[in-house]
C-alpha cells in the first residue's frame, strides 16, 4: 500500500467515528507502519515505541470527528504521534534534560549524519541516545522544529534545547563511523521521513484486547 498518495477513505472515517471495531482495526493495521516509523525515533526500544502508538491511536480514534476530511490524513496523523511521544517525555523522562546553557555554536551536520546511514541503522543509533538527546534530535533535525518550538513543547529554555541538540550530535557522530562500516548496504537515504512498510503489525495489540 502506497500510503503517501492515500488519503483516508471518508466511509472508513465515518464508520470508525461511529465506533465499529472492525473498521478502528482496518484503520490501525493500514496505518502502523507509517506510525511505529514515527515512534521508534523517539523510544528507546520497541517496547516502548508500542506504548507510545498504542496511546498515539487511542487519540487518532477518539479525534477522528476533528479531522479535516479535504485535508491529508498522514500528517494529521504524524501530529499526533508526535504529540504523543513528545507527552511521553514529559511524563516519564523531562527531569532527565540536560543542564541549561545560554549560548552555543552548532554546525549544521545533520545531513551528513543522516546521509551516510540507511534508515534502520539510523533509528537504532538515535535509540541510544539518552532521552533528553533523542527528543530534542528528533523535534529539531528530522521532524523541523525550531527551538524556540521545542522549548514551549517541552517545558525548557532555548538554550537547553541547543545543549541536547548539540550533545546528540556530538554522541551521533562518535558512533557514525563504527555504524557505516558494519553496514552491508550501499543504499543512502536523504530524508528519513519515509514510509517503511517492514514495520508489520504483531500479535501483542494489547491496543485491541483492551478494546476502545
Amino acid at each position: 500500500m502506497n500510503h503517501s498518495t492515500q488519503q483516508l477513505p471518508e466511509q472508513l472515517r465515518l464508520d470508525c467515528i461511529r465506533g465499529e471495531a472492525g473498521s478502528q482495526k482496518k484503520l490501525y493495521y493500514n496505518f502502523y507502519g507509517f506510525a511505529m516509523g514515527i515512534c521508534l525515533r523517539y523510544a528507546k526500544d520497541r517496547d516502548e515505541a508500542v506504548e507510545i502508538l498504542n496511546d498515539g491511536f487511542y487519540k487518532v480514534l477518539t479525534r477522528l470527528g476533528q479531522y479535516d476530511p479535504a485535508k491529508p490524513f498522514l500528517p494529521w496523523l504524524a501530529r499526533i504521534m508526535t504529540n504523543t511521544s513528545i507527552d511521553h517525555f514529559r511524563t516519564e523522562l523531562k527531569h532527565k534534560v540536560s543542564t541549561d546553557i545560554t549560548e552555543i555554536e552548532i554546525e549544521n551536520e545533520d545531513t551528513d549524519i543522516q546521509s551516510k546511514l540507511n534508515y534502520d541503522d539510523l533509528i537504532k543509533i538515535i535509540q541510544t541516545l539518552p532521552p533528553g538527546y533523542r527528543t530534542v534530535f528528533n523535534l529539531f533535525a528530522i521532524d523541523g522544529y525550531s527551538h524556540e518550538e521545542i522549548a514551549e513543547e517541552l517545558g525548557i529554555s532555548v538554550g537547553t534545547s541547543k545543549s541536547n541538540l548539540f550533545k546528540a550530535r556530538q554522541k551521533l557522530r562518535s558512533l557514525l563511523e563504527t555504524s557505516y562500516e558494519r553496514s552491508n548496504t550501499s543504499t543512502e537515504h536523504n530524508s528519513v521521513i519515509v514510509i517503511n512498510e517492514q514495520f508489520e503489525p504483531k500479535q501483542d495489540r494489547q491496543f485491541f484486547q483492551a478494546g476502545t
